[in-house]
């Protein structure tokens, strides 16, 4: 018989094991407990026509966590950019994990609006990323600049990260610690600018920010509430250049996410 756990139970172990890793512990090590009592992080799904609201059951923050909070270089700074400036401060020259000595040229941090309402999630920079410093500028990033120019606004209006900050060796996939060790970085910054929606860019993005494990299939087409913000998955715009025909696709995605946030959709259709 499968195990099964309360849902809320689920919500407080997920968000006990994000307190984990914001303070950098990610290894864990299982022992005998009973049986309805397994470690899952779940996320919230809710229809594209329903209104986010606080959920009345939230995990309160625990004081380790609020002293956590208390302690990062950009609390209590209100001014979303100067908090993004201490964060990269924070950040420094990192050597935190394996990637700095596997041919990274320098971090590549962000861009964009720090007080977008949309913000876009990316995998990791890639050989041209690397070189200038900035997401999403090589290829992929001209594929999503018209992603973002198709939805009716610039590329200056909204901010565009990375799970991880270096580029891995030979654009491979990050691996599962260096998506633990860096994700917590991109948290504050997502917890400075605070958007309406986040789009996760590819599976990595996706599952790495929701802490679940599903095909594209079952992640896209539908809301999912992180962090009180809504968060939307669609296909990474790398993915597009190798299969142009799931651009329809991601542009029901951008749909989704325009009528979110009160846009008018352009009289052409994105290619």
């Amino acid at each position: 018989m499968p195990r099964t756990l309360d849902p809320q139970l689920k919500r407080e172990l997920a968000e006990r094991i994000r307190f984990y890793h914001d303070l950098g512990i990610y290894d864990f090590y299982r022992r005998e407990v009973d049986p309805g009592m397994v470690a899952a992080a779940e996320p919230i799904l809710v229809s594209s026509e329903e209104t986010m609201t606080p959920r009345k059951t939230a995990v309160a923050p625990s004081p380790e966590r609020l002293a956590l909070a208390k302690s990062l270089p950009e609390s209590g700074v209100s001014d979303p950019a100067e908090a993004l400036h201490l964060i990269r401060e924070d950040i420094g020259d990192c050597t935190r994990c394996v990637l700095h000595k596997q041919g990274r040229k320098q971090i590549v941090f962000g861009v964009g609006n720090p007080k977008a309402e949309l913000m876009f999630i990316g995998e990791a920079p890639g050989a041209d990323e690397d070189q200038q410093g900035e997401p999403f500028v090589g290829r992929a990033g001209q594929l999503l600049n018209n992603m973002i120019k198709a939805m009716g606004v610039g590329r200056e209006e909204v901010y565009i990260a990375n799970i991880i900050k270096c580029r891995p060796p030979g654009n491979r996939t990050p691996e599962r610690e260096e998506c633990d060790t860096c994700s917590p970085f991109l948290m504050r910054q997502i917890a400075a600018i605070q958007p309406k929606v986040i789009v996760a860019l590819g599976a990595v993005a996706a599952k790495t920010l929701l802490a679940i494990n599903a095909p594209m299939m079952e992640l896209r087409g539908r809301w999912f509430e992180f962090r009180g913000t809504k968060l939307a998955v669609t296909y990474h715009p790398a993915f597009l250049l190798r299969d142009p025909r799931q651009k329809k696709e991601t542009w029901k995605d951008l749909q989704m996410v325009m009528k979110e946030l009160g846009l008018k959709l352009p009289e052409k259709s994105a290619e």
